[in-house]
């Protein structure tokens, strides 16, 4: 077959796949579990050679080679959403962060607003067809690597060869790289009583049929772990989970009831431990999609009774949503919030939902504030809030004038920080 012959014609090592990168240049690299870690230390090992090259990527799990600060003249982060790897560069200024909805970053590079130059993937080995899928993240990879003007695979046999609209050919790859290794994961954590006080609350909000969003956390996992009882749930997410894989495997999830691509768990990206990534390979329930599909509110919104629930770092007694900073400091990015709070927002009986607990550092600070931290930047504006959850119950926000909307977010806050949140809204509101 003509592709295996073009496959071994482009196998070579990380060194010589990285030698295309030059000065100046554009690489996006995939993220989360799909970085291609050996492309990733080829390329630092070049960092003398070369000068202000400009990466661009989502999150970054672990240490980043590209990020140390002995880097920063050689390369220059611009993250689309940031991790642990590269939030030290990014607050200390030897990195940037682009604030972007997940679902139109691939834009960026269909429209050559941010033209590239190389794409770096992590992709599973080439079925009998010549296809190779991009696995635990399929994303922006689709986007970026049709957009390139070189296109680096490192191909690993412990990625999962994802189902749907996630595969690459061997001939749309100009170097094809083998190095097996192990996928990072994410260790589920045990469930702390908060967690589990404020998944209680959104399981009452579930209903039999619903199609769910959900991430990273003890609240995602709170909440999946209550569900028994419920039939008939259906997936429609950025990321699968390890608690999203169990809720499958107990029957919880069927997709039946779907009103968008039903019987199938939709998503555009996985994190969670290897068993996760196992269950993921060739396993026809599962769809991975570019994430301008999944993550698209009017897509999101053809799912009728859609459930999405949220993370915040704080909120204002307003319903003003900051999910990507502290202050001034970045901490995560805008994600896929606004895109499945508005989609939420938007379908047939849909529920979106943000979910915090009521305190911050260990009970010292309420995360239900007068006003938000000096700096912090609003990524859900108070028009896009509905319900807020927090261990002390539910607060919906739709409708309700700014000194209602108090009310209700003072009644969902720790009770120790009551009275001097209602004597700030009649200060302020």
């Amino acid at each position: 077959m003509q592709w295996v012959e073009d496959y071994q014609r482009k196998l070579c090592s990380a060194e010589d796949a990285v030698r295309v990168v030059g000065s100046g240049n554009r690489v996006y690299y995939g993220g989360n579990a799909a970085t291609p870690l050996h492309l990733v230390r080829a390329l630092a090992a070049r960092g003398a050679e070369l000068e202000n090259v400009q990466l661009f990527h989502v999150l970054l799990l672990g240490e980043d080679p590209l990020s140390r600060p002995e880097m920063e003249k050689h390369f220059r982060h611009n993250s689309l959403f940031v991790g642990p790897a590269d939030r030290e560069a990014v607050n200390s200024g030897r990195a940037d962060y682009i604030p972007v909805f997940l679902h139109a970053i691939p834009r960026l590079f269909l429209e050559r607003i941010v033209p590239l130059d190389v794409a770096m993937v992590m992709v599973s080995p080439p079925d009998e067809h010549g296809f190779m899928s991009f696995g635990a993240e399929v994303m922006n990879a689709r986007a970026a690597c049709s957009t390139a003007t070189k296109v680096i695979a490192q191909v690993n046999a412990q990625m999962p060869r994802v189902l749907g609209d996630s595969f690459i050919h061997v001939s749309q790859v100009g170097a094809i790289v083998e190095h097996d290794e192990a996928l990072p994961e994410l260790q589920p954590r045990p469930i702390s009583d908060v967690e589990r006080k404020i998944g209680e609350h959104i399981r009452g909000l579930i209903t039999d049929g619903a199609t769910i969003q959900m991430g990273i956390g003890g609240i995602p996992d709170a909440v999946w772990s209550m569900c028994d009882g419920l039939k008939d749930l259906g997936i429609h997410t950025e990321m699968l989970s390890d608690g999203a894989m169990h809720a499958i495997e107990r029957g919880i999830v069927t997709g039946y009831k779907k009103t968008l691509h039903p019987g199938k768990a939709v998503i555009t990206f996985a994190l969670g431990t290897k068993a996760l990534y196992s269950f993921l390979d060739n396993n026809p329930m599962v769809e991975a999609h570019p994430v301008d599909h999944v993550n698209d509110p009017f897509i999101i919104a053809q799912n009728d009774n859609m459930i999405a629930i949220n993370s915040a770092i704080e909120v204002d007694l307003t319903g003003q949503v900051c999910a990507d900073s502290i202050g001034p400091k970045i901490y995560s990015g805008f994600g896929g919030q606004v895109d499945f709070i508005r989609g939420g927002a938007r379908s047939k009986g849909g529920k979106p939902i943000i979910a915090l607990p009521a305190t911050a550092r260990g009970g010292a600070e309420s995360r239900i504030a007068p006003m938000l931290k000096h700096g912090a930047g609003v990524v859900t504006t108070r028009a896009d809030v509905h319900y807020v959850v927090t261990e002390f119950g539910i607060a919906n926000l739709f409708g309700k004038n700014l000194r209602e909307r108090a009310k209700a977010l003072i009644g969902i806050s720790h009770p120790k920080f009551r009275d001097e949140l209602a004597a700030a809204a009649k200060k302020f509101l």
